[in-house]
């Protein structure tokens, strides 16, 4: 079992909830070490007293508090925990508030709560509780020596503590330069927000944090077996020089932006754009109002495809001039592969 980093109780009016605090997350950084480039050697860093430039050993390292120049009142952990021995040892909720009323910026780090000796049942009350009114505990904590506003959400069948920031930890917005709801600057139309709300919507999807991971570390690592295995562990990669790039517009067309996320063409592309084959269309005459089908067009190009493709041929046909059966449009499709071979007579411009 793993080993608790804090031993007290959770405390609301009379209830009296023993449990203890264990970490909630691990992180899987980088270790990466400080070397000295002229030999590769690794660097250390020493605990040294400042009088005397010795080395100082973790057992003879204690804590003291500066309360004037070079002149410090020792504190010990047992000092500590004295000040305030019912604040070191609960979980003291204040009050119960809505989930949705605290700004994501307040949540800190995460513990997991597990219920202490004899505290299985009370525990359970509190995290039913909590998951029946939909709110959370808002409490206060002393985790090493510093007190942290916290909350109390139920997670599941658990009880996570999350410390929260003290507002006046909150940096102020007001020296940045964001867009009001009713900035000029910044308006927005209806279309560009139907056409957002569609992507959100093509993108939603149930939340799956397994497929989530940290793809730079695996980049970093991959880079490191291949230095490795080149046997360039000692060559230092010097940055390319960086190229000029051109320069950018201000204005940004929302709508082709939306568009193309959606997978959507423009308004002005054809049907047909995708097909690299196809030629350029050949230049006509502009229809009269006189002329009552287009048959002295030229005729598109036949291209050996798949059936599929001349599928759209037939479409193409039908919809000039529509067949009552199938096998209409497979002649109106032999018809126009025939004509293709012909050449196209043009008609005399009066």
């Amino acid at each position: 079992m793993a080993r608790s980093m804090w031993k007290g109780a959770i405390s609301f009016g009379l209830v009296h909830i023993p449990v203890e605090l264990h970490p909630a997350t691990s992180e899987h950084s980088l270790d990466l070490h400080m070397l000295d480039r002229r030999d590769f050697s690794p660097i250390g860093f020493k605990r040294y007293n400042k009088n005397t430039g010795k080395e100082v050993s973790w057992d003879d390292i204690i804590k003291g508090y500066e309360y004037a120049d070079d002149e410090y009142v020792v504190l010990s952990d047992e000092d500590l925990r004295r000040a305030n021995p019912e604040a070191t040892q609960t979980i003291d909720i204040l009050a119960f508030v809505d989930a949705g009323e605290v700004p994501l910026v307040y949540y800190e780090q995460p513990y997991y709560l597990a219920p202490g000796k004899g505290g299985d049942k009370v525990y359970a009350l509190l995290r039913e509780t909590l998951r029946d009114v939909g709110k959370i505990g808002i409490a206060n904590v002393v985790i090493r020596v510093k007190q942290h506003l916290a909350a109390l959400v139920c997670v599941e069948d658990a009880i996570v503590l999350i410390t929260l920031r003290y507002p006046d930890e909150i940096r102020p917005t007001d020296e940045l330069k964001i867009p009001g709801e009713h900035s000029k600057a910044a308006l927005v139309t209806a279309k560009e927000l139907q056409m957002a709300k569609a992507l959100v919507e093509g993108m939603s999807e149930k939340w799956k944090p397994q497929q989530y991971h940290d793809t730079y570390r695996e980049d970093v690592m991959a880079l490191i077996k291949k230095k490795v295995k080149a046997n360039q562990t000692k060559t230092i990669t010097k940055p390319e020089p960086e190229k000029q790039k051109p320069a950018k517009s201000n204005v940004i067309d929302l709508v082709s932006l939306l568009q193309a996320s959606l997978g959507k063409k423009p308004a002005a592309a054809s049907a047909d754009d995708d097909d690299d084959d196809d030629p350029p269309p050949r230049k006509s005459r502009k229809p009269s109002s006189d002329d009552d089908d287009a048959s002295d067009a030229p005729p598109p190009r036949a291209r050996k495809s798949p059936a599929s493709h001349g599928g759209v041929h037939a479409r193409a046909s039908a919809a000039k001039k529509p067949a009552a059966k199938k096998t209409a449009a497979k002649k109106a499709v032999a018809k126009t592969a025939t004509a293709a071979k012909a050449p196209a007579k043009r008609r005399k411009v009066a």
